[in-house]
């Protein structure tokens, strides 16, 4: 008797990152700025460093090369270092953020990236929220829009860094980012939650990525979207059940963490972690 066997997953290939980092020394809940803050509610800043430090443990086990920025008191949304800048080919298109109450996180992390060894780099004309609406494949840049990040600011991204950016316009409100609603799956794939974009978006998205991981309301209600892949694992929200079976089916590695006292503040795994890439 011959057993029926289904087609068996795609082999992934890693390959090794270089994360730059903010422990949340610092991290509370005391301004919405987003549908997923509440300062009723507020954050219990212990859980959060405990789970910052399972991410940041994460990373260093994969193998990959994790740096650390000090955090600044009076900042307490420097633990999302993706916002901080969008760094391609050893160049730094610095952040110029949308609310006030995160605009002195934007030169800290230029600061800290000049001093260490990216020195091409460019302070912003418009407002951009660096790879929270920048995320980068082999061949394109994914660029956000509609709630934080000018249009403007992608062609100025793509004058500076000599990379297309495919804008794309974002309409939930709880995907503000467009890090929250996609991820790149290594170089030349994503993943994503089609309701977050809009009907054009979304079909500009059919057609780039006709392989693509399509993800569920559910998932995405938990930020299950905010990951990080480098290729064959992916540093996922434990909560995102359904996405993480899939992306086992597609032949990925998925890591759950449990990240759900900075969700507090709408941040997960790919908020908290800024890729430096030479």
């Amino acid at each position: 008797m011959t057993l029926a066997v289904g087609p068996r997953p795609a082999m992934r290939t890693a390959t090794k990152r270089h994360y730059l980092m903010c422990r949340p020394e610092y991290f509370a809940v005391t301004y919405a700025i987003n549908p997923w803050m509440d300062p009723a509610t507020g954050a219990d800043r212990a859980v959060a460093i405990r789970q910052w430090d399972a991410l940041h443990a994460a990373y260093l086990e994969l193998g990959h090369q994790v740096s650390l920025i000090d955090p600044i008191d009076g900042l307490p949304d420097m633990v999302f270092a993706a916002n901080g800048a969008l760094v391609v080919d050893g160049r730094v298109y610095g952040a110029r953020f949308a609310h006030a109450e995160r605009g002195d996180e934007g030169p800290a992390y230029l600061k800290w990236l000049c001093a260490n060894g990216f020195t091409d780099t460019l302070e912003p004309a418009h407002v951009n929220e660096g790879e929270g609406d920048f995320l980068t494949l082999d061949e394109v840049i994914l660029a956000g829009t509609g709630f934080r990040t000018d249009t403007a600011a992608h062609l100025e991204a793509q004058e500076f860094l000599g990379r297309p950016v495919v804008t794309l316009q974002l309409v939930d409100p709880r995907f503000y980012h467009i890090d929250t609603a996609l991820f790149p799956l290594g170089g030349d794939n994503v993943c994503y939650y089609p309701g977050a974009f809009s009907a054009g978006s979304q079909a500009v998205l059919r057609h780039l990525f006709p392989d693509a991981v399509i993800a569920g309301a559910a998932d995405a209600d938990v930020l299950g979207l905010n990951a990080v892949c480098d290729g064959a694992n992916v540093v996922i929200n434990a909560e995102a059940t359904g996405l993480i079976d899939e992306l086992s089916t597609r032949g990925y590695h998925p890591i759950p963490l449990d990240l759900s006292e900075l969700r507090k503040a709408g941040g997960g795994p790919k908020c908290c972690t800024l890729e430096l890439r030479r």
